[in-house]
């Protein structure tokens, strides 16, 4: 079967592998329909390289169920489904306390076992989730993201009538902002410097929209709503922002880091004093588990998208074969063009 391993740093290919078979009665092997390049997958490609040289990588997907073990009877062939990528141990001090996301040997689809930019692939039947009827595959391919930012979101003290600024409107920000105004914030404010990521932010319910690079977003909320927002939300992961972000909130507000930085972070000492001297709560968001596995950021997720609350069409930019993977790779790490979401086609396997 037609899938993409990366051998290094921007060294992706396309090469026939394996297909999965099934070796435990708790397997679900699943023919791909729609599997989306995550920021992480973007920074792998380009700067960490593959946790195995020549993977199969790729973690956000949705697919038909192919075949199924002799345990699995929650899904059966013909099935829709999506998949959770996340693998905690069970067993470390995190698991036993029923927080997977904190699992110190936790490991995702695509990192030491074959991921989902693949014509098939195979994951245990609790990772596997029915997608109900109404959800439609490209959709149901969004549904690990969503499930990342509503676990951030459940960390934080965000209520009805809170006010939310979410910096940077990438594919996690764009689910942010709609998260938000499914938990009832307003105002919402989407901050970025790229009008493209701000009109789809709008389009996707953000009340305000703000390019730092024309106004200063501090000072804008504190004349605006008084006294800066109740939650801020770095999802951008860049130096600036993760410092920037601090001074968004008002005293006694919630900053929630998800956005993963892949430099070091230095920051002036006024945007560090806003934790000291606001007693902002700073929280992090990790991965999109938790207990009772794989958890309640799924099942929300999917009943939303089943009502039309969480939309992914606007958020998704380009639809292209699987084969197009290493091209499109090169292409969203060299601007050439807008990219939001972008969603790969497997070839069915013969």
């Amino acid at each position: 079967m037609p899938a993409l391993n990366l051998h290094g740093k921007k060294d992706l290919r396309l090469e026939e592998a394996e297909e999965p078979v099934l070796s435990s009665p708790e397997d679900v092997i699943i023919e791909v329909k729609a599997a989306g390049i995550c920021g992480s997958d973007l920074s792998r490609y380009a700067k960490l390289g593959p946790y195995v040289k020549g993977m199969t990588f790729g973690h956000e997907f949705s697919g038909i169920v192919l075949e199924t073990g002799s345990g699995v009877t929650h899904v059966q062939p013909g099935d829709p489904v999506a998949g959770c990528p996340a693998f905690p141990c069970g067993a470390c001090e995190e698991c036993r306390k029923g927080n997977p996301a904190r699992c110190e040997k936790l490991t995702v689809l695509g990192a030491f076992q074959p991921g989902a930019f693949a014509s098939r692939t195979k994951l245990p039947a609790a990772n596997v989730l029915p997608v109900p009827k109404g959800i439609d595959m490209d959709t149901a391919a969004l549904l690990e993201p969503s499930a990342v930012v509503l676990h951030a979101l459940y960390r934080s003290s965000l209520q009805p009538g809170d006010s939310v600024a979410v910096l940077g409107c990438g594919n996690i920000g764009l689910l942010t902002v709609q998260w938000a105004k499914i938990f009832g914030a307003s105002p919402v404010f989407a901050i970025d410097i790229d009008p493209n990521k701000l009109d789809t932010a709008s389009r996707l319910g953000a009340d305000e929209v703000i390019r730092p690079d024309e106004k200063n977003a501090e000072e804008y909320l504190r004349k605006r709503i008084g006294a800066g927002v109740d939650i801020a939300v770095e999802s951008a992961g860049a130096a600036v922002t993760s410092a920037q972000v601090l001074a968004l909130p008002k005293k006694g507000g919630d900053v929630v880091y998800m956005g993963i930085p892949y430099d070091d972070i230095t920051m002036q000492r006024y945007y560090f004093e806003r934790i000291v001297r606001n007693e902002l709560r700073v929280l992090g968001g990790w991965n999109a588990v938790s207990s009772p596995f794989p958890g309640k950021e799924w099942t929300a997720s999917l009943t939303s998208m089943q009502t039309g609350d969480l939309q992914a069409a606007p958020m998704i930019t380009h639809r292209l074969p699987l084969e197009q993977g290493p091209e499109v790779f090169d292409r969203i790490l060299n601007r050439e063009e807008f990219f939001s979401k972008v969603l790969l086609y497997p070839r069915e396997s013969s």
